[in-house]
């Protein structure tokens, strides 16, 4: 896997309602703190927030839209765009699973180039892909509005991502890997 000119990044972002504010796994999210200010606990080693049932709850309330989900056929054709796009950018994608509810991906980008637009770029892209097979979702888009992005500072954590994109994902319905990992 080349490493040198490329600065990678594991990319993961979820179907629209499908892990809210709240949920009892964890989440990054702005909550209020007990003096009533908002934060944002998504520092690296440390634990995220979970388990807030009434936030979750007044989430729900507010979709316009029921959870999105992913057939086989929209996996495959999202997973196809995301190869596409990736060939298109020469961006170096490594490995890429999509589930019914989340997608992950392992991207190597240039030095200069921004991890939040790259997202922004795959999820637009898988976007449109989709909408030529079906309708936009009731609740007005397929994905959350934002995602996780962590940097991958070398080979072995590269190495890493890859390993739990390709071979860990339980509920994949798509995986594809780079050859040559």
């Amino acid at each position: 896997m080349e490493t040198s000119t490329f600065k990678h990044w594991l990319l993961t972002w979820t179907c629209h309602g499908q892990w809210l504010p709240g949920d009892r796994r964890g989440f990054v999210g702005h909550v209020r703190e007990a003096d009533g200010a908002r934060a944002i606990h998504n520092r690296h080693g440390t634990p995220c927030d979970a388990d807030m049932p009434a936030l979750e709850d007044y989430i729900r309330q507010r979709m316009a839209g029921p959870p999105v989900t992913l057939s086989r056929h929209d996996a495959e054709t999202v997973m196809a765009q995301l190869r596409e796009t990736a060939s298109v950018r020469s961006w170096r994608l490594e490995a890429a699973s999509v589930a019914f509810n989340h997608v992950h991906v392992v991207v190597g980008l240039g030095s200069e180039e921004d991890s939040r637009v790259a997202m922004t770029q795959l999820k637009a892209w898988g976007t449109r892909a989709l909408k030529r097979t079906r309708p936009i979702p009731a609740g007005g888009s397929f994905w959350t509005a934002k995602g996780s992005r962590r940097w991958l500072k070398d080979a072995h954590a590269i190495h890493a991502a890859v390993r739990y994109v390709a071979e860990k994902q339980k509920n994949a319905l798509v995986v594809w890997r780079a050859e040559g990992d």
